[in-house]
């Protein structure tokens, strides 16, 4: 796509999910985020002859597994902790195409311009983490793609595809909420091991993630209240429906509730188990 024809956040959206240059995904989530709080763009409408991409664009590597074949992740060392920022640049770059993703994907739902400002923030922050992320993998000798990573993130995208709502339920408030539960951990940690640097990082995404949790149970709420659904037991039903993985304790109760998330939501899912 012409850089020329990128002139509206619809555009653009589906030019950042489907490149797989994975420097251009960045830079044009950082451009894309200027010129949208810039007031240059327009939201534009996704066509059936341009629709978002069924999968993300990505280069060659890392090699992609299914998540039960991904090789034992080491548990301490030089070698764990490179795992550990590798596993964590992965998570970053399928938030970033998730993230633009809703952005693209559901541009023409009837949303006030704040929602839009509040995910493309989002979609900004999320390239940000995975550039961080990135750079620091280079300064310790190694690089993103040097080892295999799981394919199943992206089907939380796909799965919610088709309702505004489910995505809003999965990916932030699960998916961004986990991140929230073992973020603090990861960070003491790095510090233990002498790696103030890569702390640092997480210090910042842990940061990010509690707003960007924050802004997804404002918008699963006030869509919640639109179509007159009570909002837990709605999210509850959604969480069974479309998400294949598990709602698992321990949970971090006062980020989760600072954020707006409180038990109500999560701890039911915990207790009963998530089954499709």
């Amino acid at each position: 796509m012409q850089e020329s024809s990128l002139s509206t956040l619809a555009d653009r959206s589906r030019a950042i999910v489907a490149t797989p240059d994975l420097a251009e995904k960045v830079r044009l989530a950082y451009e894309t985020a200027k010129a949208w709080f810039g007031r240059r763009l327009s939201l534009g409408h996704m066509s059936a002859r341009h629709p978002m991409p069924d999968r993300p664009g990505r280069p060659a590597l890392p090699e992609l597994l299914a998540p039960r074949a991904m090789p034992r992740r080491s548990a301490g060392g030089e070698k764990g902790r490179l795992a550990l920022l590798h596993s964590l640049a992965h998570i970053e770059l399928n938030a970033v195409d998730m993230t633009w993703d809703l952005v693209g994907r559901f541009v023409q739902t009837p949303m006030p311009h704040a929602f839009f400002d509040n995910w493309v923030q989002v979609g900004l922050e999320e390239a940000k983490h995975f550039e961080l992320l990135s750079k620091r993998l280079v300064e310790l000798g190694s690089f993103y793609g040097a080892l295999p990573a799981h394919d199943g993130l992206w089907q939380a995208a796909q799965a919610t595809g088709h309702d505004l709502l489910a995505r809003l339920a999965v990916v932030p408030l699960v998916l961004e909420a986990r991140g929230l539960d073992v973020t603090p951990s990861m960070i003491d940690n790095l510090v233990q091991a002498g790696d103030r640097p890569s702390a640092d990082i997480l210090e910042i995404i842990y940061r990010d993630e509690k707003r960007h949790v924050g802004f997804g149970i404002q918008w699963f709420r006030f869509l919640c209240d639109r179509n007159g659904l009570a909002p837990e037991p709605t999210f509850h039903a959604l969480v069974r429906t479309n998400f294949r993985g598990t709602v698992k304790p321990p949970f971090n109760d006062k980020a989760r509730s600072e954020a707006g998330l409180t038990p109500g939501f999560y701890r039911p899912l915990a207790a009963l188990g998530v089954t499709r």
